[in-house]
């Protein structure tokens, strides 16, 4: 099965982009990584990057699209983001979130895993069918009953996060428990807060179904987002997946509706 893969990665309204993301491919598999440097830490910026630069090399010296090999490169990523803590003492409390998509393209199947509330989407016939939940307090508060998923995206503790990057104690992440099966016109989007903040599910599936490219699809929510960026606002990075051939990808669900 044919990959399609593209990614952005923009300051929005601020000073510094603490987002980095990345994907490379090997022997049919590709994985892709997405992480943002927790706000209200010095070295976020450091942290994200560390982040997916461990998973990448991890993935190269082990490319496999199964539970444990996501687990594993959770799990390194976290180790090396500790030893970059220890190194420098002005790094010491910095954190990340972190998304993880492994696909193997032969097979098809892929899993996923997340520490934090950068999110990956998984979309099917242009219509949202997975979205991973987000390990932060006001979730928690959603789950509880406590507050609406509307009041969630303006409450004021919105970024405290329960889970991240670059902590033994708050090291909890949520892997898929098994490999999912991959079909034609699938699309994954994996993207950070600043991103989906601004790009609820209507609005991204709605920019799917107009658009012919990841790219053309990333463009079209870049250009909505941009529209509502003032200064402070955070920064946005999104990397967009799609399986399979254009014909058969999810942007031609309204041919038949």
């Amino acid at each position: 099965m044919e990959c399609r893969i593209s990614a952005l990665s923009r300051v929005g309204g601020r000073e510094r982009n603490e987002d980095a993301c990345g994907y490379l491919q090997e022997e049919g598999i590709v994985c892709c990584v997405l992480a943002d440097g927790a706000g209200g830490h010095g070295g976020g910026d450091v942290a994200s990057r560390v982040a997916v630069e461990a998973v990448l090399r991890e993935f190269v010296a082990k490319p496999e699209a199964s539970v444990s090999a996501v687990s594993a490169l959770l799990r390194h990523a976290n180790e090396a983001v500790l030893h970059h803590q220890g190194s420098d003492p002005g790094l010491a409390d910095m954190r990340s979130t972190l998304v993880v998509l492994v696909l193997d393209t032969e097979a098809p199947r892929a899993v996923w895993g997340h520490v934090g509330d950068s999110r990956l989407y998984l979309l099917r016939h242009g219509a949202t069918q997975f979205r991973t939940r987000d390990h932060s307090l006001v979730q928690s508060m959603v789950d509880g009953g406590l507050i609406s998923p509307e009041e969630a995206l303006t409450h004021s503790e919105r970024n405290v996060l329960i889970a991240s990057i670059g902590s033994q104690e708050s090291f909890q992440p949520s892997v898929v428990e098994r490999p999912f099966a991959v079909s034609e016109g699938d699309a994954f989007l994996l993207c950070s807060d600043g991103f989906w903040g601004l790009q609820d599910e209507a609005a991204i599936e709605g920019a799917l179904m107009e658009a012919m490219s990841p790219e053309a699809w990333l463009n079209r929510m870049e250009v909505d987002i941009s529209a509502q960026i003032r200064e402070g606002s955070d920064n946005f990075s999104a990397i967009g997946v799609w399986c399979g051939d254009v014909e058969s990808t999810t942007v031609q669900r309204a041919r038949g509706s």
